[in-house]
């Protein structure tokens, strides 16, 4: 079972930026996905962002596009998510998890390993 550690979290103002890490324990290439999902209290798990490990492509929630970018640094077996301008809405326990294989690629029931989570916090 692969080992996913988030970290990056904090508390920021609105308009802020924090850029969230997720290390693996083995190589990320060897999941279909990997993705970011955040769940704020009372409120269901939802997809943040995602990236593929066969393809070059993304995906991005509405909410969060064109305000955050995954990427990927396959020599240290981590995924960033750079979140800029950020929203109190964006406030929430952010996690990082991994799919043997995806079809929707922000599909919460679609990711088999889950890391802790890292809170991130935006108010003034």
């Amino acid at each position: 079972q692969v080992q996913l550690v988030e970290s990056g979290g904090g508390l920021v103002q609105p308009g802020g930026s924090l850029r969230l890490s997720c290390a693996a324990s083995e190589s990320t290439l060897d999941y279909d996905a990997i993705g970011w999902f955040r769940q704020a209290p009372g409120k269901e798990r939802e997809g943040v962002s995602c990236i593929r490990s066969s393809a070059t492509s993304t995906d991005y929630a509405d909410s969060v596009n064109g305000r955050f970018t995954i990427s990927r640094d396959n020599a240290k077996n981590t995924i960033y998510l750079q979140m800029n301008s950020l929203k109190p809405d964006d406030t929430a326990v952010y996690y990082c998890a991994a799919s043997r294989k995806v079809l929707q690629c922000l599909g919460v029931d679609e990711y088999d390993y889950w890391g802790q989570g890292t809170q991130v916090t935006v108010s003034s």
